[in-house]
């Protein structure tokens, strides 16, 4: 039986035995009224509404009856207020209105262009598109070219392979603006279970795969079903990616963080997050979920099995669902000496008991490595020991969105299916993704080195991901500046960069960091004729912050 089956056969405990149409819609209802006695002011889906007494009536009497706006900053929804997402705050929107000055007045500035490195958006910093995954889109999106009267000049344009795919998956999506199933397209899924099978060595249930519009929905769609009310924890690793703490703060949950090991190239170790769990636990949260990030963002270290073995025997000890964000699982540079796993293949290879008890949920995405098709927003969670209950939850909210949007879904096929040795289009594909990944290993080995050398600068090295997250040391007369300023000091360091250089990185306070450090995150997806520049001026821009703040 399916998720979708098992979610229509399920009966709820509060479903009245008798049948019609009726029904769902009496259910609603939380009065014990009969439907027919339903007044307007009964809502749908909450209890019906009491009389107010008179000062609360008057009030919102008042309310509605004074000019202005009905929808500003303070009667919004608190929790939107409270979510921050330093990737595109200020220092982005910044970024934009010089970028907009620079098409206005290309002389106004000291620079020329803007890069922006405050994202991991590889094609807007001139990374190429892997030539097969457009070959087989293109001909998916105008379909009269697979038409047989279209054949011989198709085939002039279009490797064999490239056109078969592309008929074949045709067959399984008649109409691309059509709405796909809420799941993700069952061919799909079956060819995601396909890759995980053959990346981790064990099976992949198809029914437990949900297609996404990124992995960046699939998170928040998977913290919406977790916390349950405002006492429920998801532990984070510090430095964190912003999107958690978006998520959990806009579902009301409470953020519990653990801190990698800086100085221990950004490790993760079991003992600090069983200390958090303690903490937050004594304190009175609910710590459901740990999140670990794989490879780091925006640490870029790669974790090593002992080390998620560790965590899984963690989670199975704590009773904890394990979130496993592993978009960045192609960007791992030294496979030989810090090669990545899964979680899933971890989780699976350890003693049966923890192997099928351990709840876990892992995310991919489309929009990284070397495919790096982040506007198409494509991507997949599985679920791994999850009851079938909660499947059927998540597939009701999958159902709310409709459906991911099919053009990213065909991208995830084209990453987890792609050409295979002796294919018309294996050389190609080979060579793009080979050169995309050397390139990419290149300049984090650059621009790690170089900032290294900078004054008040040390720098882990980049084993995976796209980042680089210096640490920096600030006088404490650039401190006292950036206070008078408003600003935290890395911010007020990186507001300076942007505004000298043109050059958008994020603070570390960003993304969360250990008291009394500052840090900045940079991507190195600049292209590799433009490093040398970039490199320069950041080090030209560093020495003369650190001569102006000199104590």
């Amino acid at each position: 039986m399916t998720v979708a089956e098992k979610a229509a056969a399920t009966p709820s405990s509060s479903t009245p035995k008798k049948s019609g149409c009726l029904d769902p819609l009496r259910r609603l209802f939380s009065s014990p009224k009969s439907l027919s006695s339903a007044t307007p002011r009964t809502m749908i889906g909450v209890s019906a509404p009491t009389s107010a007494s008179n000062g609360t009536a008057s009030k919102l009497a008042a309310a509605h009856a004074a000019p202005g706006k009905v929808l500003t900053v303070d009667t919004i929804n608190p929790h939107v207020r409270t979510a921050e997402y330093a990737v595109r705050g200020e220092l982005a929107i910044r970024s934009e209105a010089l970028r907009k000055k620079l098409q206005t007045d290309p002389d106004s500035l000291p620079f020329s262009q803007v890069i922006s490195c405050n994202i991991g958006n590889p094609q807007q910093l001139g990374q190429p598109p892997i030539t097969f995954l457009r070959q087989v889109t293109a001909l998916l999106e105008y379909q009269a070219l697979l038409d047989p009267a279209n054949r011989d000049l198709v085939q002039n344009l279009f490797p064999e392979d490239a056109i078969a795919r592309a008929e074949k998956l045709h067959k399984a999506i008649p109409a691309l603006g059509a709405y796909s199933h809420s799941m993700g397209i069952p061919a799909i899924r079956e060819s995601v279970a396909k890759f995980i099978e053959k990346r981790d060595g064990f099976p992949a249930n198809p029914e437990h795969i949900f297609l996404t519009a990124g992995a960046s929905p699939g998170v928040q769609t998977v913290l919406q079903t977790i916390i349950a009310n405002d006492h429920v924890g998801i532990l984070i690793p510090i430095p964190q990616y912003p999107l958690y703490t978006a998520a959990i703060a806009l579902n009301n949950g409470r953020a519990v963080p653990y801190y990698l090991n800086e100085t221990g190239a950004w490790t993760l170790r079991s003992a600090e997050v069983r200390r958090a769990v303690r903490e937050a636990r004594e304190q009175g949260t609910d710590v459901r979920a740990l999140c670990v990030i794989n490879p780091g963002n925006p640490t870029g270290n790669v974790l090593s099995k002992s080390d998620m073995e560790a965590i899984v025997s963690l989670c199975y000890e704590e009773k904890l669902v394990l979130l496993a964000d592993e978009v960045y699982q192609t960007n791992v540079y030294y496979p030989a000496d810090q090669p990545w796993h899964s979680f899933k293949h971890v989780l699976r290879s350890m003693p049966i008991e923890v192997a099928n008890s351990v709840e876990l949920i892992s995310f991919h995405s489309i929009s990284k490595g070397m495919i790096g098709e982040c506007g198409r927003r494509g991507g997949y969670y599985e679920c791994v020991n999850l009851d079938s209950g909660v499947l059927a939850q998540l597939y009701k909210l999958a159902s709310i969105s409709l459906c991911p949007n099919v053009q990213g879904q065909l991208a995830v096929e084209l990453m987890v299916n792609p050409p295979q040795p002796g294919d018309a289009s294996y050389d190609l594909y080979h060579g793009e993704m080979t050169g995309l990944f050397e390139s990419l290993q290149r300049r984090a080995q650059k621009l790690g080195a170089a900032l290294a050398t900078l004054e008040g600068v040390e720098c882990n090295r980049a084993d995976g991901a796209m980042y680089l997250f210096p640490q920096i040391t600030l006088s404490r007369a650039a401190v006292a500046a950036a206070e008078a300023a408003g600003k935290a000091p890395d911010a007020f360091y990186c507001l300076a960069l942007l505004d000298a250089t043109g050059v958008c990185v994020i603070p570390g306070s960003g993304f969360l960091q250990n008291p009394g450090t500052w840090h900045f995150r940079t991507t190195f997806l600049p292209p590799e004729n433009q490093l040398d520049d970039f490199i320069e001026r950041i080090g030209a821009f560093h020495q003369q912050f650190m001569d102006k703040y000199r104590d």
